[in-house]
């Protein structure tokens, strides 16, 4: 139980970071939309999707499922706004998993400092390693090319229009279902979480994951 409370905060944090960073780039390229509608904020609040961001992930820490995930309602975005909707739409999806791995990356480092003054890292310690590893596959998840998630998107710019256009339309119909497809056939746990865990190993000192 002590694990589930403290989890699910970080697990919110890392949502709301990584739906506020789409809307805020998004905005710098041009749209507007997520401030308008009040979607531009680190409230949570205002990003939670009773399903994807409270029942699921909590469902699948109870029944102590090897992988755990969800979502938040994705951030309002508008490509008609953009000054150059290819690349910065593009720029948008990576926009979320980058604001992870950056708080990824701030979290081990405060770590190391903590350790470096000589201090016992305590439960302090224990929410730091937890947000490294959160933040890790919860970017390297949402950079799996298959719609809605970012990756989808990312490809979508690199592909020619009127493949970008095809991929993005017949995928849509399909996206979930491949989702779940590679989580039945272990992606998840066999490639993408042991990437995660292994990133997350080179970031945090020696001896501490």
């Amino acid at each position: 139980m002590e694990n589930i409370i403290i989890y699910i905060p970080i697990f919110l944090f890392c949502l709301v970071i990584h739906e506020y960073a789409h809307g805020k780039m998004a905005e710098r390229c041009g749209d507007s939309t997520a401030r308008y509608l009040g979607r531009l904020t680190l409230n949570p609040i205002a990003h939670i999707d009773m399903f994807g961001t409270i029942i699921l992930p909590l469902l699948l820490i109870i029944t102590r499922s090897p992988f755990v995930f969800g979502w938040a309602k994705p951030v309002p975005i508008n490509p008609n706004n953009f000054r150059n909707p290819r690349w910065d739409t593009v720029k948008v999806g990576l926009a979320g998993p980058g604001a992870n791995i950056v708080t990824a990356l701030v979290s081990a480092g405060i770590l190391r400092i903590i350790l470096a003054c000589g201090k016992a890292p305590g439960i302090a310690g224990g929410v730091l390693v937890i947000m490294v590893v959160v933040n890790l596959v919860f970017a390297f998840f949402n950079l799996v090319p298959v719609p809605p998630l970012d990756g989808s998107h990312v490809l979508a710019g690199f592909l020619p229009a009127r493949l970008a256009y095809t991929y993005e339309t017949t995928m849509q119909r399909y996206g979930m279902i491949l989702i779940f497809g590679l989580m039945f056939l272990g992606f998840f746990s066999k490639i993408l979480f042991p990437l995660a865990y292994g990133v997350a190993s080179l970031l945090l000192p020696p001896g501490v994951f």
